[in-house]
Formats: structure tokens, C-alpha cells, sequence
């Protein structure tokens, strides 16, 4: 008898350990493809130099919804949907123009981009003293008296000890989203607002603001940190300097506009779906490369890699281009809500909105239950030098889908060099790496093949 159970025991072991050797077996496959062919950055390519500007609600925006639509029509998958989304309609208008004037050191250009969603100066643009703060406390502590008539400088930089370099632009965000409110409260004109990045060079880096409605709407911009590090500096030297800039940025009616949805359907549990995508629109001061064209075409390039290697998925496998996450998030709202109502049951979802650098691993948000087995399949990335898996995980377009109890996921890229690009005219196709950039395609195709392989 004891013969019997050391028998059906051993086989038991050699059934997981040819279980481990097949799965290690298909993720080899998925890296060996994703490593070997460029098809997707080819379509990066496509997408950063014939789309550079697609901010949401523009003609870019719209050029880049039928590329990607005829993309994945291209590569006969089981479905290929527009999904309609009415989205705010923002332009930037010419080429913003600033300077420092002081009557000591004279006149001198600086970088700036205008936040998104601001007003404009007008044709004659705005000149005014300027003062400098950091925060929002020190901005409370000077009040009317101080401000009125005057431009606020917030010089708060991105704190460069944070490792986190997420955590570190969470840290100095609100500067550029609230302050023009903020500052319009106690007077002042207009809003300088320091670059959100830890680099020192000229590019400004823009990003969306709001207004809040019963405070008057000031124009905004964003100075460089050489810029701003100028400016600063001349401040000291010169405390009744004046700072010009020039805007004709204004907002339009909202247009619509169309998340992209393809699809390889599942062979077991088609109605359960599994989400992988990124957005679409970009800032146009870059090509939105790293933000985040290269997530769009490393979620074409799961289904494409599936399709390669003949891989019949469980379930249904949906890659989502979303529209708007940089301005009001209507994509992400709206994909979630045409769920609800079709009644669509997602089992998963995975945001890549962290560029393109090296892999990392991945976060979940995911029911305690489900967590640990999902944290121990860093063991097949291990070989590949992917190993950070975390409790926590999400993004902007998929958190509407967690609301209602999607599981959710995160990509993590290396970050350190991420906010050199993010937002700016750095953001190009030239600053992705072919190599990193599959990597992370093979990573999350794995991540994703795993998830629905082992029912995680």
C-alpha cells in the first residue's frame, strides 16, 4: 500500500513539474516573438509621426482612431468596434511666446507650454510683476494685498529624493492643476507654473488644469525648469522684474470622438472579458510616444502575439484604445458605462500607462483570495529580470471598471527617467528603445496569458 501512495504521489510531482516546464515553455515563445519582430514598433512609428498632436477632439485625434481602427481590421480578429464618446475640444493655437523683463539684466526668452484646458492671454498677451511660492499655504499667508494685478510663480519642484518618481510628480501635481484657481482667488492675473519633471532643460512639460467655476479663469502656463530656475534667480536679484507670455489657446465645442475596441473571443468562457489597453490621445507638444501610444500598440501587440502562436485564449482577450484620458477621462467612463449597460462580465483588466522603458512587474488590485496566487507567477518572469509584483494596481481609463468590482491592473515600467519625456516635445518615438519597448509587449502578454491559463 505504501508502494501505492510513493507511486501516485510521484506522479502527482511529475505532473507539475511538466505543467511548469510547458508555461515556462509558452512565455519563452512569447518573448522569442515580441523580440524578433517590429511590427508593433513599426506601428509606433506610424502612429508618433503621422498622428504627433492627437489631442482629444482634435483632426490628429481622429486620424488615430481610424489608423488603429483599420489596424486591427487588418489583422482579422474576432471583432473591431468604434465606440462613440463625446469629448472636450481644446487648442493650443500658435506657438506660446514668454520673457523675463527686468530693468537690471534686461529682457530674456524662457520656455513656456500652456496647461491644457486654460484660457488664453489674448492677441496682446500679459505682462505683470510677478511673485513666487511654493505652495498653496504661502499663497494663503500673502493674500490680496500681495497678489492682486500680480502673476503667481509656483517654483515647487518634483522632490528628487523620492525613488518613486510617480509619487514624487503625485507630490507637485496640484500646483498645475489647481493653481490658477487657487491664485485667481487673491487677484492675480496669471499662473507660471514649474515643470513637472525632475530633468534641468528647456522643454516645458504641459498637462490639463481646472478651473473651478464661480473663481475667475486666469491663463496658465508652464516654464521650463531652466526657465524657471531663471526666473527664480532674477527674482532675487530683481524683485520688481515683469513676466510676459503670450497664449491663444481656447476651448471649443465638444466633438465626438471613438475608443477602439478589438477582440480574439475566448474558446471556453467567451462572455468574460479580460481588458488590456492604454489612450490614445496625446499632448501635442511631443508625439506621445512614451504617453502613451507605445501602451496602445503593446496592447495590439498581445493579440497579435496570441495570434502568432496560436494560442486560443479561455476567454474573451480585448485590447482598448482609449479616448480623452488626458483631459476629462470620457473614454474610460464611457467604455465602463456601455459595459454596465450590455451587461458585459470583465474578469480583468490591465492599464500600460507608464511608458515604455524597461519591464518592472505588475500591480493588482485584486480580492485578497486571488492576490497571493497572482503575486507568485513572478517566478516565470524571474528569468527575464522582472520581478517587481505588488499589492495595488489600476489606472485612469480601467478605475471605472473597478467601480464596480473589475479586478484591476497595473504595467510598471523603470520610472526614473519617465518624467524626463512626460508631457513635453521629448515625448518622440526616437526616445523608445525597440528592445524595452517589446520586452514589456512579451511581459504583458504573458501577464495576461497567465491570468486566464490558471483562472487567477
Amino acid at each position: 500500500m505504501r508502494n501505492i501512495v510513493s507511486f501516485f504521489i510521484l506522479l502527482f510531482y511529475i505532473s507539475l513539474a511538466s505543467k511548469a516546464q510547458d508555461t515556462e515553455k509558452t512565455i519563452k515563445a512569447f518573448f522569442d516573438e515580441a523580440l524578433t519582430d517590429k511590427t508593433a514598433y513599426k506601428n509606433l512609428e506610424n502612429l508618433c509621426k503621422n498622428y504627433k498632436g492627437r489631442v482629444t477632439g482634435s483632426e490628429k485625434a481622429a486620424g488615430a482612431v481610424e489608423f488603429t481602427f483599420q489596424l486591427m481590421k487588418d489583422m482579422n480578429l474576432d471583432r473591431v468596434e468604434k465606440q462613440p464618446v463625446q469629448v472636450p475640444c481644446w487648442v493650443r493655437g500658435e506657438k506660446e511666446v514668454a520673457s523675463i523683463q527686468s530693468g537690471k539684466n534686461g529682457t530674456k526668452e524662457v520656455s513656456v507650454t500652456a496647461l491644457g484646458m486654460s484660457v488664453g492671454t489674448g492677441i496682446e498677451g500679459l505682462t505683470a510683476k510677478v511673485v513666487e511660492v511654493q505652495n498653496f499655504e504661502e499663497l494663503e499667508k500673502l493674500g490680496r494685498k500681495n497678489i492682486e494685478g500680480k502673476i503667481v510663480f509656483f517654483n515647487r519642484p518634483m522632490d528628487p529624493t523620492l525613488i518613486n518618481t510617480f509619487a514624487a510628480y503625485g507630490g507637485a501635481a496640484n500646483q498645475r492643476t489647481q493653481g490658477a484657481s487657487e491664485a485667481a482667488k487673491h487677484g492675480a492675473v496669471g499662473v507660471v507654473v514649474r515643470s513637472l519633471t525632475t530633468a534641468h532643460d528647456d522643454y516645458p512639460h504641459t498637462g490639463v488644469m481646472r478651473y473651478v467655476d464661480s473663481i475667475p479663469k486666469i491663463p496658465a502656463v508652464a516654464i521650463s525648469t531652466n526657465g524657471a530656475d531663471l526666473l527664480s534667480a532674477s527674482l532675487q536679484n530683481d524683485s520688481e522684474l515683469k513676466f510676459y507670455f503670450r497664449t491663444t489657446c481656447e476651448t471649443k465645442s465638444e466633438v465626438t470622438s471613438h475608443n477602439v475596441i478589438g477582440e480574439i473571443k475566448g474558446s471556453e468562457f467567451p462572455e468574460e472579458i479580460i481588458t488590456v489597453g492604454g489612450h490614445l490621445d496625446a499632448w501635442e507638444t511631443g508625439e506621445g510616444a512614451h504617453d502613451d501610444g507605445a501602451g496602445c500598440m503593446q496592447s495590439v501587440e498581445v493579440l497579435r502575439i496570441f495570434q502568432k502562436l496560436g494560442i486560443k485564449p479561455k476567454r474573451t482577450i480585448r485590447a482598448v484604445m482609449f479616448m480623452d484620458e488626458e483631459v476629462a477621462q470620457r473614454g474610460g467612463k464611457e467604455y465602463a458605462k456601455q459595459a454596465e449597460l450590455k451587461n458585459e462580465k470583465h474578469y480583468f483588466a490591465l492599464e500600460a500607462d507608464r511608458g515604455a522603458f524597461m519591464p518592472k512587474g505588475f500591480g493588482a488590485s485584486v480580492p485578497d483570495e486571488r492576490l497571493a496566487r497572482i503575486l507568485d507567477l513572478k517566478k516565470y518572469f524571474e528569468p527575464y529580470g522582472i520581478t517587481d509584483f505588488v499589492k495595488g494596481g489600476g489606472g485612469v481609463d480601467i478605475s471605472p471598471l473597478g467601480q464596480s468590482g473589475t479586478p484591476l491592473s497595473s504595467f510598471v515600467p523603470e520610472m526614473q527617467r519617465y518624467f524626463d519625456v512626460h508631457h513635453s516635445g521629448n515625448d518622440t518615438f526616437e526616445q523608445v528603445h525597440f528592445r524595452e519597448f517589446q520586452m514589456g509587449s512579451a511581459a504583458i502578454a504573458s501577464f495576461i496569458w497567465l491570468i486566464d491559463k490558471y483562472d487567477l
